[in-house]
């Protein structure tokens, strides 16, 4: 039976510290990973979350996901920077990098560790799955290992990951969240849920791809015995043959609208059409936008979108 949980004075404060901000006044995100250039789907989504916090008259921070090194491009976050910038897209304070949070994610896993919540899993990849044939990205951990008290040391050359032990209800839902993997990297979720809580997020506005990545973070914030922060899903932008644009598929970035020529009110214009704010074909800049969203009472930028919390 795990013990009460009782955070170390350190992380008390920047637990409170981000319950402060977030009691100030809305507080949303745009957290990027620098795995290539920002598509114009990644774009869209910058606009609605920049224009929600706008609105709201609240705070937009710019958080850069760097965790997973070995898929990081050089490059990637200056680019970023100049994108948004370009598109008059501006954020409050400084650019959050994770990977200069590091310590920050293994104090909270290691006292999460200390009281009992979390347990060493050697399931591998392959394994999950071949228990499950509609592939890992589906799957809900089964709890395999979560009976066992394995070894939390190296075997055969080879590190556990770290699982959080969940409650019923989010077992049915997430499984027991990984929070540190097996090559040693914090998990996506973890960091995610962490920064959340100590950045003072009060809502997030990202695409509908992450939306089963939901169940795991709030499964975190709830071990962590923190209110939960609000998450809306936006439907993705979508390519001449209906597909979704990615980065994996060489979708093109923002440099290639520049090279033809298209300026910062074309482009804005071309995401606001998409999201039916505006006609096709106008051109207007991104503070233009907000103040016409303002003019017609649309307080909420995510009206006439397909929201899911």
């Amino acid at each position: 039976m795990s013990s009460p949980l009782s955070l170390p004075d350190h992380l008390c404060e920047k637990l409170l510290e981000g319950n402060i901000l977030r009691n100030q006044g809305y507080r949303g995100r745009f957290a990027p990973s620098p795995s290539g250039p920002l598509h114009l789907g990644n774009l869209r989504t910058a606009l609605i979350s920049w224009l929600r916090a706008r609105i709201c008259n609240g705070t937009w921070v710019l958080r850069v996901d760097d965790l997973d090194a070995p898929r990081n491009r050089a490059g990637a976050v200056e680019s970023f920077i100049h994108d948004l910038t370009w598109l008059g897209l501006h954020w409050d304070g400084p650019v959050v990098l994770q990977s200069q949070r590091m310590g920050l994610y293994f104090s909270f896993l290691s006292c999460l560790r200390f009281h009992g919540r979390l347990y060493a899993c050697r399931c591998t990849r392959s394994l999950l799955s071949k228990e499950n044939p509609n592939g890992l990205s589906q799957k809900i951990y089964p709890g395999t290992c979560r009976h066992l008290n394995l070894d939390w040391g190296c075997k055969d050359g080879r590190l556990p990951s770290w699982r959080l032990r969940v409650g019923k209800d989010f077992f049915k839902k997430s499984g027991d969240v990984a929070l540190r993997r097996s090559d040693g990297f914090i998990s996506y979720h973890f960091a995610t849920a962490i920064d959340e809580l100590t950045l003072g997020i009060s809502e997030v506005v990202r695409g509908e791809d992450l939306a089963s990545s939901t169940s795991s973070q709030l499964a975190i914030m709830d071990a962590l015995e923190q209110d939960r922060v609000r998450y809306k899903h936006v439907p993705l932008m979508l390519d001449s043959k209906g597909e979704k644009l990615a980065k994996r598929n060489s979708s093109k970035g923002l440099q290639a609208l520049i090279d033809k020529g298209l300026r910062p009110y074309d482009v804005i214009g071309l995401l606001a059409s998409d999201l039916k704010f505006v006609p096709t074909g106008a051109t207007l800049s991104a503070q233009d936008l907000l103040i016409d969203l303002k003019k017609s009472n649309n307080s909420n930028p995510l009206i006439g979108l397909e929201i899911a919390s």
